[in-house]
Formats: C-alpha cells, structure tokens, sequence
C-alpha cells in the first residue's frame, strides 16, 4: 500500500495562489491515477482532479481553467497548482492513489491539508 503525505496548504485571499504537493511512497507511482479530493465542512468529499498514469487528466466543473494537476514520475509526487482561489475552494484537501481497476474514491490516502481562501 503506498503512503501518501501532502502539505502546501494555508491561508490566502480570494484570487490568490496556492500549490499543493502530495509525496509518495513505493515504486511504483507511475502506475498509479493519482487524484485530488476535497471535503469542505458538512459536505461530502468530492473529486476535485486526478491523473492517470498516461497523463490523461479530469477535473470538475468548478475548478477548471484555475486549477492544473500534474505529477513528476521520478520524484513521485503528484501537485495541485490552484489559481484565481474562491472563497468556496475552503475545505481539507486529500491525496488518493489508486491502480487503475479500483474505482474513483477507492485506494490509498493521506492525512489531508487544509485550505482557507478568505474574501
């Protein structure tokens, strides 16, 4: 099982920047989708973008054009660059790892970072 650890996250204002990084253990990340997940207070965790091992990436609505993920296979870590914040991309963000045939949500996670966009 492979170990996540994130950090990057804090405090800023609305329109500010922030990039998150998620460090992994193992090796085999270049085989794994990597994702970004977020769950904001009382709400659900939701997907905010993941990578494949290809390179293919998805994201939801609310964050494209802001934000880009990426991974660097020979650091084996995943980042979330997250520009132009909103007072709504306030939550814990999370690290998933997964092997291909897992489904979405499934696999490994980190402890969480925190991101607060203030107004």
């Amino acid at each position: 099982q492979v170990q996540l650890v994130e950090s990057g996250g804090g405090l800023v204002q609305t329109g500010g920047s922030l990039r998150l990084s998620c460090a992994a253990s193992g090796r085999t990340f270049s085989s794994y989708t990597m994702g970004w997940f977020r769950q904001a207070p009382g709400k659900q965790r939701e997907l905010v973008a993941d990578i494949t091992s290809g390179g293919s990436t998805d994201y939801t609505d609310s964050v494209k054009g802001r934000f880009t993920i990426s991974r660097d296979n020979a650091k084996n870590t995943v980042y979330l660059q997250m520009n132009s914040l909103k007072p709504e991309d306030t939550a814990v963000y999370y690290c998933n790892a997964r092997i291909a045939v897992l489904v979405r949500g499934t696999g490994s996670w980190g402890q969480g970072t925190q991101v607060t966009v203030s107004s």
